[in-house]
């Protein structure tokens, strides 16, 4: 294949942005930046204006989920990733139960069974394409969970673990946050980063948290365990509550997230959110299964993502030439997961995704193969 094949410019998307994190940013949301500068760059996050943007972005997240009494939105420096040492710190008392069935899953879970004052975690394993779920099971005090596996396109289900009243619930909701409708009493702690439904910029990281979980954290750092003081989730607590985060936020990425979650809102919420990025991926899927050439990877449809679409392709069907030859038409990031090693496509279709230009793109696809 070519990459000097030319697609003709009336099949192109009008925006060729297809990443799984970062995604699709808005120009409102760049317009958020210049309009706040200078009243809240290069200021002191201790101060009003600050604290009114993390003010914002707190009652706006909990209004998109409907949070109920006593949850609260927490916030702080890092990315999601900092989640899962500050949980084996903070959150898990003694033993965790742990499903991995992609990237993020497994890493958390490494992390866990890397900490040398936590019990060995058990680990239920899926290969990736398909999901492991947490069962009961007998002295855990953590389940743990993504919600939706960035690197695989799998979505596993939000639910408590049945006769479990005293456990915790915690998920990964990176990826799906924002455009997968949840049910937050399911949950009691819900992280995830700003830069993928929200299309934002990354160096935080947000949590819904139950009062089960604040209180599972106050609980641990009163007990004398020794953590460090940049993971401490009870200083996060307290931050939170003070509208501001430990050290200097990132505050253009608070800035483009209100701006987000302002046009949620306006759209309709989360329910709409999610009817967005599920006509997109449908398209998808719908396609991948009408073509001989492509087919989608995750086999049992009630576990394919609405966020992530991943279709693997023919061997006669280069997945790195074609995203060569759609990269030069300004179409990007539709490569698959690298650790992976498959000769994919992963399309992210966040809620700032339009489904014509999905639409179009599968139309590119079409036109490139057939001329390859």
């Amino acid at each position: 294949m070519s990459s000097h094949v030319t697609i003709p410019s009336h099949l192109l998307p009008r925006d060729g942005r297809f990443g799984s994190g970062p995604s699709k940013v808005r120009a409102a949301q760049v317009q958020a930046i210049v309009d706040a500068n200078p009243s809240v760059l290069g200021t002191s996050h201790r101060q009003a204006p600050v604290r009114g943007l993390v003010g914002d972005v707190r009652r706006m997240l909990s209004e998109l989920y409907a949070l109920p009494e006593g949850y609260e939105v927490l916030l702080s420096n890092g990315g999601s990733t900092f989640v899962w040492d500050a949980a084996a710190f903070c959150l898990i008392s003694d033993k965790a139960q742990l499903a991995a069935f992609g990237e993020f899953g497994a890493k958390f879970a490494a992390s866990v069974a890397a900490a040398p004052h936590l019990a060995e975690p058990t680990v239920v394993r899926a290969v990736p394409g398909s999901i492991a779920t947490a069962a009961r099971e007998a002295g855990i005090d953590t389940y743990a969970w993504p919600h939706n596996e960035t690197s695989t396109g799998a979505t596993a289900p939000v639910r408590r673990v049945e006769g479990t009243a005293d456990a915790l619930m915690v998920v990964d909701g990176t990826s799906a946050a924002g455009a997968i409708e949840l049910d937050p009493t399911q949950v009691d702690f819900y992280y995830f980063a700003p830069q993928k439904s929200f299309a934002s910029d990354g160096g935080l990281w947000f949590a819904l948290a139950s009062p089960a979980a604040i209180a599972r954290i106050a609980e641990i750092a009163a007990s004398g365990r020794y953590i460090p003081p940049s993971l401490s989730l009870a200083d996060v607590v307290t931050n939170s509550r003070a509208e501001q985060t430990l050290n200097t936020p990132a505050i253009s990425t608070l800035l483009m997230m209100r701006a987000q979650l302002e046009w949620m809102l306006e759209q309709g919420g989360l329910a709409a959110m999610a009817a967005r990025s599920r006509a997109s991926s449908t398209a998808i899927y719908e396609w991948a299964d009408a073509r001989d050439f492509a087919s989608p990877f995750v086999a049992d449809p009630a576990h394919r993502s609405p966020v992530v679409a991943t279709v693997d392709l023919v061997d006669e069907v280069n997945s790195g030439e074609l995203q060569a030859v759609l990269r030069a038409h300004g179409i990007v990031d539709v490569f698959p997961y690298r650790k992976l090693g498959r000769n994919q496509l992963r399309i992210g279709v966040f809620p700032a995704v339009d489904t014509a230009d999905v639409e179009a793109l599968l139309t590119c696809i079409d036109w490139v193969v057939a001329k390859g």
